[in-house]
């Protein structure tokens, strides 16, 4: 059981990308938030010398009180030396460490939520994980569930996957009726448990141009998407669709809608991050405890520049407090 005052978890991420920099920032952004940062200490004060951030770095461990300011920082070496802009798949594996510890902490209470910062998916896949496909995916094996669902939200749109990261060929075969109500089911029940909101109200779209136009345009939407959304109607969710992505972000469409479900990452996403790139935040549904993230990548040209905006994991921060 989660402890009433447990810190919320902040790993760091690719130490060589913008995870550090933006870590650093949410002493002064958030100095009476109770955290923890998950990463390697040495980077981390490092990072502060280069970009003349003045933030003091407490060390710190599971059952130790928090600092009074500065940050509070659960050191594990990155595995290698490590240079911003220079990713190295030799700290691959103290990256997942980090999450790893994270999500350990989640459930056996040390933690009350976790933030994460970014990484790359092909530094993972090259120096610890050949078939890491994400942090959603990751936190969901080491959580324990079958089934997880990424939502992406900023001010009052919110917009969830009924699938992650995969190849755009692969899309329609991933659509199963199983999944699809799974995944529906996750995303009513925490708009209600995590957002407390009472019967809410999702769109959801189609698959193909104009939702297949009657079959013409392909029948996943006649097949699939149609029948699970009738079936959990009956049960009392309030679904509207499916309906053509190409006109479902119009102001009318999203009126009175709490959420919207897109079939895959590139047809809902772009709209989220064109509303709201920089203040987003990832949020994974599903999992036994509150995770959110940031919107963006490691952006190597940016990491020790101090040009880095640390916008869209404050927000992350701020919601996974709020959740918590």
């Amino acid at each position: 059981m989660t402890a009433p005052d447990a810190p919320v978890a902040i790993t760091t991420g690719d130490p060589a990308g913008i995870g550090p920099d933006l870590v650093l920032a949410l002493s002064g952004a958030l100095p009476e938030a109770r955290l923890v940062v998950l990463g390697d200490a040495d980077v981390l004060a490092e990072r502060a010398t280069m970009l003349d951030v003045d933030t003091r770095l407490h060390e710190w461990r599971p059952g130790t009180p928090l600092p009074n300011s500065g940050l509070a920082v659960w050191h594990h070496g990155a595995g290698a030396a490590v240079t911003p802009g220079k990713p190295d798949p030799a700290t691959a594996g103290g990256t997942l460490a980090l999450l790893d510890r994270a999500t350990d902490g989640c459930l056996d209470g040390t933690f009350s939520a976790m933030v994460t910062a970014p990484l790359a998916k092909s530094v993972i896949r090259e120096g610890a994980a050949a078939d890491f496909t994400g942090h959603t995916e990751y936190l969901a094996a080491r959580a324990g569930c079958a089934r997880v669902v990424m939502m992406l939200a900023t001010g009052t749109l919110r917009v969830a996957l009924a699938t992650t990261h995969l190849p755009l060929r692969e899309v329609a075969d991933a659509i199963t009726a199983e999944s699809l109500e799974t995944t529906l089911e996750i995303l009513h029940r925490d708009l209600g448990k995590r957002f407390g909101i009472d019967g809410p109200e999702i769109l959801v779209l189609g698959l193909n141009p104009h939702a297949g136009e009657s079959g013409h345009l392909g029948r996943e939407e006649l097949d699939v998407i149609i029948p699970v959304l009738e079936r959990l109607r009956r049960r009392g969710m309030h679904l509207t669709g499916p309906v053509p992505a190409d006109t479902a972000f119009t102001p009318e469409a999203l009126a009175h809608r709490d959420a919207v479900l897109a079939m895959y990452h590139d047809q809902g996403l772009p709209v989220l991050k064109y509303a709201g790139f920089g203040n987003a935040v990832n949020i994974t549904l599903g999992l036994p405890f509150v995770r959110t993230s940031v919107d963006h990548g490691t952006a190597w040209d940016l990491a020790g520049t101090g040009q880095a905006r640390p916008d869209s994991l404050i927000a992350a921060t701020r919601m996974a407090l709020e959740m918590a």
